[in-house]
């Protein structure tokens, strides 16, 4: 059965459209033992992202960044600094490639010329909308460009860190490296041997 039989009378209401928009989402949903239920979910909106991680196969080093994420410190009550790979939130109809080749000169100072994309997910799909694209580019020390850290304009406060490939990975055993996108693309190096 196509999804399209399974939904009927969908009906979205906006409930915040602050910073990205909250809907509230009504629908009629067929359960395979054919009962129709009325369900209602809120989901958010706030667009589509890009993130990359950024390896040196000489150094054996990764770049990720250093930054205050608000949600992380409600939830936690910590002080909310996470560790992740470069990334970056999609304009309307951009194309990914070219959305994070601009995030890595603007948050990390390295000029790339292109970068390979290796998966795409969804974080949390029961609440978000957002599909994650995820891609991979080695960078040497001839392509920094500037110190990065992030655009004053976006408030962002950036601290880029370049640190040794075997230690990103003892950070994620030790709960020091907690963000999705970052353990993926990680873990992404180590099964297709980007790195020693």
């Amino acid at each position: 059965m196509k999804m399209e039989d399974k939904l009927r009378y969908i009906k979205k209401h906006i409930l915040s459209s602050e910073w990205a928009t909250l809907y509230r989402v009504d629908y009629d949903y067929k359960f395979d033992d054919g009962n129709w239920k009325r369900l209602s979910r809120e989901s958010y909106d706030r667009g589509n992202g890009t993130g990359i991680l950024l390896y040196n196969t000489k150094k054996q080093t990764v770049i990720l960044t250093k930054q205050f994420r608000m949600p992380a410190y409600v939830n936690t009550k910590k002080d909310g600094l996470s560790i992740e790979v470069c990334a970056g939130a999609l304009d309307k109809n951009e194309n990914p490639e070219v959305c994070i080749i601009r995030e890595v000169e603007e948050e990390v100072g390295y000029r790339i010329s292109s970068a390979k994309k290796v998966l795409e997910c969804y974080t949390s799909p029961g609440a978000v909308t957002e599909k994650m694209f995820l891609f991979v580019s080695e960078y040497d020390d001839s392509m920094k460009i500037n110190e990065g850290g992030g655009l004053e304009i976006e408030n962002e406060e950036i601290e880029v860190l370049e640190l040794p490939f075997s230690q990103a990975l003892k950070m994620i055993e030790a709960f020091e490296i907690i963000d999705a996108k970052t353990i993926l693309l990680l873990q992404y190096a180590v099964i297709n041997k980007l790195l020693d």
